[in-house]
């Protein structure tokens, strides 16, 4: 099993995003896969940190992904290795009313949740399809499935994320490259425990959205971790009128507090 995943999606992956949370998390499963990995974050210390933690070789960048140097830093760190599997998880979430936001924050959450997984598309799949094998990550947000006060601007990026990814897997059916969309509700991250006064309901440890979201790889376009997060994405996309599905995320997102981090939903 862990030979072929690595065969299938090694011998390289890189990791966007990967100081804490899901990010680490998907860093450990698949160092534990047999993945040599390359790690970008922004911050340096806590990549050094988890790379010294970690059984294959790793490599790590600190970059600023929302900008177009940062992601080329990325880019440039790969030259070389072989990347056979992405995950495109950084994000940020400006929060609050969005006519308080300064347009500054919200360009940012467009920059490094849309455009970042975007360039990382162009510059890595075309490879991966000539090779025949390789793995396309995007994590989005049951915040997407509609609009999502105070979150809008990030709610927005994350609809973006789904329905790219879901596109791009569609294109490359049979070419041996694997895209998947993980649309995840509330994680267990350091951020969510900063950004709101209660964990929600199902709330997901990364670790279980990181098993998921990997066990979906090549079965599928879309994941959505934990059974009741998989029954609310239905209720709220189906079933709900979309006035009432609004209002009980605005509901839901009320103690949302400011903060320089992805608020958890993701």
């Amino acid at each position: 099993m862990k030979a072929r995943f690595a065969d299938r999606y090694g011998p390289w992956a890189l990791v966007a995003g990967a100081s804490e949370g899901l990010g680490a998390a998907f860093a450990r499963r698949l160092a534990e896969r047999g993945l040599n990995l390359v790690l970008a974050a922004r911050r340096p210390e806590p990549l050094a940190a988890l790379a010294n933690t970690l059984p294959t070789e790793t490599v790590t960048v600190a970059a600023d992904l929302s900008t177009v140097d940062g992601v080329r830093t990325v880019t440039d760190a790969a030259v070389g290795r072989e990347v056979g599997l992405v995950v495109a998880n950084a994000a940020y979430s400006p929060i609050g009313r969005f006519l308080d936001l300064d347009p500054a924050e919200t360009r940012r959450a467009l920059d490094l949740n849309c455009h970042m997984p975007l360039a990382l598309a162009h510059h890595f799949l075309p490879p991966m399809a000539a090779r025949g094998h390789g793995g396309f990550v995007v994590m989005s947000s049951l915040a997407g499935q509609q609009g999502s006060p105070p979150i809008s601007a990030y709610a927005a990026t994350k609809a973006f994320g789904a329905i790219l990814a879901e596109g791009l897997w569609a294109e490359l059916r049979g070419t041996g490259v694997d895209v998947v969309t993980c649309v995840a509700g509330a994680v267990a991250t350091p951020n969510l425990a900063d950004a709101k006064a209660r964990p929600a309901p199902g709330t997901q440890t990364p670790d279980q959205v990181v098993r998921a979201t990997l066990r979906g790889l090549g079965r599928g376009p879309r994941v959505v971790p934990g059974l009741g997060m998989r029954v609310s994405s239905v209720v709220m996309t189906r079933l709900l009128p979309r006035r009432a599905a609004i209002a009980v995320i605005a509901r839901a997102s009320r103690d949302l507090t400011r903060n320089d981090q992805p608020s958890g939903l993701s």
